[in-house]
């Protein structure tokens, strides 16, 4: 089966049908712990979840994709395919219809104005667009009328639905956004941190890296929605003190990403205040390496981006590195049963889950070996071997949370073992994936050797996630240290192959070329994957409506959330 068969039939697909709601804010306040804490609530301007998470309440895509990972349309009246129209038998064009009457907050009409503006926004070239790759391929949109966006790409593109769709890709107001295109977006304040959307809650106080104080959208759609009046969004702290929140004080309603030891779960959730939930999509912790210096003796143009890294190219270098790894002990102390070990940076949906490498034997004997017979040796007896001249000393940093802290101890022991000194560093998660261009300590601007974090991505295309290892999608001081080329990876053939997959209509095919992506990645030292990670949060007894999902944004309902009686 092709793709293109598909795009030919498909129906579209509706939400299910939401329990009956009284009134709109009847059921008070939800209260949302989020212990990394959001930087913006702008997810152009951060590659960071917790921000599109954040935002996902208010600003919003044409398309979402429910629990399932299936398509559902949002602000548009149906999916387009090729037997309703919508897209173009020759798969250049793909047409949206928006549902008529969906207002801003501000009681202005949504047109397709404002899809092109947003469209204009992230592909302007001094704008820095974190989110870049969802609009690849696009040569150009037009707007034959208020309600119709018509998007036209470079060549026959068999997955239309990465622009707009999921929560990386909402729609910007054109009034309230139109003086903030290029290398101003970032000093936009104000409509950064205060969007106006169409979402079921607007932003009534923005404090970064802190709280978010939300309101029930007086514009919303549904007139009987969302059920709750306010939002107490909290973020900072720790993961364990957020789950904590929810299943044993019952100080909030839901808790997001709790990376808590699985016994430690277990034994908060006795107290019968809340439940844990949990799903998996296509999360995997992993250690990027940098192929670039990060030497601070470097000028501020030139850390971080010229090329190459003094070892960590060097193939014996990264594969002992991951031979020296426990990833089953790691799996199993760091989530239980919703970790599983993965070689892969793509592990779902199964289709693109290569089969290629094997991982889950630790070898410490066959690392040092490897080692040894490429020359890189312990040359002055310090325990630390030498690549050059080199020592192999790694400075390793990730996000701040117990768990990391935990994969970091160990890994940083295994390494030893093979001669690699490693020196720990964590940082504020909300400083971390903040995205401030202006912060030496951001994920993006990859001041270390090596770091460790997860991302995700929306629906169950990969395509758009793959291309964030193309050339020219690393972070640079040009592109204000945005883009989701976070080890500054380059390689040709996988550019390639890339262009290829984005030609591809055949599902088994695409498929297959998502695998030889994945193992160009591993195979040539992008990263060294180590757990293929469920997603899991908490929600208080007394909240309904709660759909977890791995594809989306797990706000991507809360429309529909309601207070049990």
């Amino acid at each position: 089966m092709t793709l293109k068969s598909i795009l030919m039939g498909a129906v579209a697909m509706t939400a299910l049908a939401p329990a009956a709601f009284a009134e709109r804010g009847s059921d008070g306040q939800i209260n949302i712990i989020y212990w990394q804490a959001p930087s913006t609530m702008n997810p152009f301007l951060s590659g960071g979840n917790k921000e599109s998470e954040a935002a996902s309440m208010v600003i919003e895509p044409l398309v979402r994709f429910d629990e399932s990972g299936a398509i559902v349309p949002w602000l548009v009246q149906e999916i387009p395919t090729i037997g309703n129209g919508g897209i173009s038998e020759d798969l250049t064009s793909v047409t949206w219809k928006l549902i008529d009457g969906i207002q801003w907050s501000d009681g202005t009409a949504l047109t397709s104005a404002d899809v092109k503006f947003t469209y204009e926004y992230c592909t302007h070239p001094e704008g820095g667009c974190a989110q870049i790759t969802k609009f690849e391929g696009i040569s150009s949109i037009e707007t034959p009328d208020a309600s119709t966006v018509v998007i036209n790409f470079e060549k026959p593109t068999p997955y239309p639905f990465t622009a707009f769709g999921g929560l990386e890709s909402p729609v910007l107001q054109k009034a309230q956004f139109e003086n903030c295109i290029g290398a101003a977006a970032p000093t936009c304040t104000d409509q950064n941190f205060g969007p106006i959307g169409t979402g079921p809650f607007v932003v009534d106080e923005f404090r970064p890296n802190d709280v978010i104080a939300l309101s029930a959208n007086p514009n919303y759609r549904d007139p009987a929605k969302p059920a709750f009046a306010s939002v107490n969004f909290k973020g900072g702290g720790d993961a364990v003190g957020a789950a904590r929140a929810v299943l044993e004080t019952g100080e909030f309603d839901y808790a997001w990403n709790l990376q808590v030891a699985p016994d430690v779960l277990g034994s908060m959730a006795e107290a019968g205040k809340g439940e844990v939930l949990s799903s998996f999509g296509p999360s995997v912790e992993r250690i990027m390496l940098n192929h670039t210096n990060p030497d601070p003796a470097l000028g501020a143009d030139e850390r971080a981006v010229v090329r190459p890294h003094p070892y960590l190219q060097d193939e014996a270098v990264y594969k002992a590195m991951s031979l020296a790894v426990d990833r089953v002990l790691l799996a199993e102390i760091g989530y239980g049963a919703g970790g599983k070990v993965t070689c892969n940076w793509i592990p779902a949906p199964g289709a693109y889950n290569s089969e290629t490498f094997t991982c889950d034997t630790q070898d410490i004997e066959g690392a040092n070996a490897m080692l040894d017979a490429a020359g890189i040796v312990d040359t002055d007896g310090d325990g630390i071997r030498e690549k050059d001249g080199v020592p192999l000393a790694v400075l390793f940093q990730t996000s701040t949370n117990a768990i990391r802290q935990d994969y970091q101890a160990l890994v940083k022991d295994w390494w030893s073992q093979i001669g690699i000194d490693s020196e720990l560093r964590n940082i504020d998660a909300s400083v971390f994936f903040g995205g401030d261009a202006g912060s030496p300590d951001t994920f993006q601007k990859f001041y270390a050797d090596v770091e460790m974090y997860t991302n995700t991505f929306s629906g169950t295309d990969p395509q758009a996630y793959l291309a964030n290892l193309l050339c020219d999608k690393a972070p640079s001081p040009e592109s204000q240290w945005q883009g989701e080329n976070i080890g500054r990876f380059c390689m040709e053939e996988y550019d390639t192959l890339w262009n290829t997959l984005a030609e591809t209509s055949d599902l088994e095919e695409r498929a297959s070329i998502g695998r030889q992506l994945n193992d160009l990645a591993i195979a040539n030292g992008a990263m060294i994957p180590l757990t293929h990670r469920g997603d899991i949060s908490a929600k208080a007894n007394s909240l309904n409506g709660v759909r977890m999902n791995s594809w989306d944004s797990e706000l991507w309902n809360i429309a529909d959330w309601t207070r049990a009686e």
